[in-house]
C-alpha cells in the first residue's frame, strides 16, 4: 500500500514540475497545488501507514499511529489553499492587466 501511494507522489512530482516549466500562468498555479498534494502524500506515507490503531496512548493499547503527519498535513492543507487562491488571484490580475498569461510576454521576450 505505502509503495503505491509513493509512486503516486512520484508522479504528482513529475507533474507538478512538468507545469512549473511552462508558460502560461494558470499552469504554473496547478504546478503548485499538484506539488503540494504530492507533499501531502509524501508526509502521510512517511509516518507509516497503520490501519486500525488508536491515534493516541491509552491503557492497554501499545502500538498507536503517531498522530503529528496529519496534524501537519491538515495544517499544510489550509496554507496550501491559501496560497492556491492568493496566486489564482494574481494570475487573473495579471492575465486582465496585461491581456496575456504568457510568462514570455510578461518578461518583454518575444521569442516565440
Amino acid at each position: 500500500m505505502e509503495f503505491i501511494i509513493l509512486i503516486l507522489a512520484g508522479v504528482l512530482f513529475a507533474t507538478a514540475i512538468y507545469n512549473l516549466l511552462q508558460k502560461q500562468l494558470l499552469r504554473l498555479v496547478i504546478g503548485s497545488v499538484l506539488l503540494s498534494h504530492g507533499a501531502h502524500l509524501f508526509i502521510l506515507t512517511m509516518g507509516e501507514l497503520k490501519r486500525g490503531r488508536p491515534p493516541i496512548l491509552t491503557d492497554g493499547v501499545e502500538n498507536y499511529t503517531d498522530p503529528l503527519p496529519q496534524a501537519l498535513i491538515l495544517t499544510s492543507i489550509v496554507i496550501s489553499f491559501g496560497i492556491t487562491s492568493l496566486l489564482l488571484v494574481l494570475a487573473y490580475r495579471t492575465a486582465n492587466e496585461n491581456e496575456t498569461d504568457n510568462m514570455e510576454q510578461l518578461r518583454g521576450n518575444d521569442n516565440e
